[in-house]
């Protein structure tokens, strides 16, 4: 009888001691949720651009996830040949939106003309541009996000503040081949 007794109490505490087992408590009702108010970091995807290649863009920027902190460039319109190398001139359009405030800061289609960048690679632009026109074709469209490291940095420039993220959508109007030096 001893035995059988013994048993039974080892089987209630082993079925007390695993019933709560692989289970999480339920969180308190006022505690907030893992992860709750936190943002996601934004993809170029994310940012919406509207109009076609050759024509001023629109630029929709979203409150939902944060800037990126590397540049990010995404074709919108393929262009054909030829294809900007590194040393290459290229006659651009462009549209340029500060992500903080969403606003328009400079676009070369208020001028009427195009912005030459020449040598690609090493012109006096910022680093984001260098980058990020290399590859392009002609008649083709990209979005480049540059984060302030590649943009103005920490001091900002004409009107922008120090550690903005640039949203830019450049046309590559004319593709001329190596720069004259």
């Amino acid at each position: 009888m001893r035995s059988g007794t013994l048993s039974a109490i080892v089987l209630a505490i082993t079925a007390v001691a695993t019933a709560g087992c692989g289970t999480d408590p339920a969180p308190a009702a006022d505690a907030p949720a893992a992860g709750a108010g936190a943002k996601t970091v934004c993809t170029a995807d994310d940012v919406k651009v509207g109009g076609e290649a050759g024509k001023r863009p629109t630029v929709t920027i979203p409150d939902t996830c944060t800037p990126p902190t590397t540049l990010l460039m995404k074709d919108l319109t393929p262009g054909k040949d030829p294809v900007v190398k590194a040393g290459d001139a290229v006659d651009t359009q462009y549209l340029l939106v500060t992500w903080s405030n969403k606003k328009e800061v400079d676009a070369s289609w208020n001028r009427g003309q195009t912005f030459q960048v020449a040598p690609v690679g090493q012109a006096r632009v910022i680093a984001g541009w260098n980058e990020g026109l290399i590859g392009m074709k002609q008649g083709s469209r990209r979005l480049l996000i540059i984060p302030a490291d590649k943009g103005y940095g920490a001091q900002g420039n004409s009107g922008i503040k120090g550690g903005e993220t640039l949203v830019f959508v450049v046309d590559a109007a004319k593709v001329n081949g190596a720069a004259q030096q």
